[in-house]
């Protein structure tokens, strides 16, 4: 989940958890807690804010001091508390760290995945960049092939087939990478039409794996495209781009998507 909803979860969980103990603080009595209330409210929300800003400083373990309990039971319910607090917090640091340390792969690929002319025959090809500065080495990426087959008795099936790769492994992944599968006499694409890969509910399933030189952990990211996302006979255009100030040569990642219809 994002951070703003993992945020979100941990303050409702805070506050309510807080508010529970406030109530059975009150549960003991009326004199288990012993300090000031809170002018200008009812006899119940001053004693019920008194307990729950307590219970605050029992959870976080800041007690100023000004609210003490009393008697046996608010002792116990306060040592209750502290145990709880304790396995929270750590819980919470815990969860906080392993998002801050686990590094997660930020890969944009192309809307669409083209079957185009390819070095004579044609290929089945989409496109992939890293959007982070961090540098991601020996990535590999795998490819599955599923659709619908209709078996001689008739009975529909599920199928897939790992389709091979012109190169399915990069040492170093800088700039963009055009993955392509050839469809040769062996591709189970050879002479597939659009209506073909509607008709089979055709996806490709795509997974690609690296390792995060920063963090020096194995990061993945997939994706999957459906048969209304492949487009026949196109060509994707240059993403390169050169700076005759500087005497570079760079890369706009806003162009990952663009293609040209070409002649089949």
């Amino acid at each position: 989940m994002g951070w703003g909803r993992f945020l979100f979860l941990v303050a409702t969980f805070f506050v309510l958890v807080n508010a529970l103990f406030a109530f059975a603080y009150l549960a003991c009595g009326r004199g288990s807690l012993i300090g000031p209330g809170f002018t200008g409210h009812s006899a119940f929300f001053s004693d019920y804010f008194r307990a729950y800003f307590f219970s605050v400083e029992t959870f976080g373990t800041i007690g100023y001091g000004n609210i003490v309990p009393s008697g046996m039971a608010a002792n116990i319910l306060l040592t209750a508390e502290s145990f709880v607090g304790l396995l929270s917090a750590a819980l919470a640091t815990g969860l906080v760290f392993a998002r801050f340390s686990r590094p997660n792969a930020a890969i944009v690929y192309s809307k669409r995945a083209l079957i185009a002319p390819y070095r004579g025959i044609r290929g089945f090809m989409f496109r992939c960049a890293n959007e982070r500065s961090d540098q991601l080495i020996e990535v590999s990426v795998q490819i599955m092939y599923s659709r619908i087959e209709r078996r001689p008795s008739g009975e529909r099936v599920r199928e897939f087939t790992s389709l091979p790769l012109e190169f399915d492994k990069v040492t170093f992944f800088a700039l963009s990478w055009t993955v392509v599968h050839p469809i040769d006499e062996t591709s189970p694409l050879l002479n597939c039409t659009p209506e073909d890969l509607i008709e089979r509910e055709a996806e490709f399933l795509v997974l690609l794996s690296g390792n995060d030189d920063t963090f020096a952990q194995v990061v993945h990211s997939r994706t999957s495209y459906k048969a209304n996302e492949i487009v026949f006979d196109a060509k994707f255009k240059s993403m390169f781009i050169e700076s005759r100030e500087r005497g570079t040569t760079g890369m706009d990642l806003s162009r990952i998507h663009d293609y040209d219809l070409v002649e089949s």
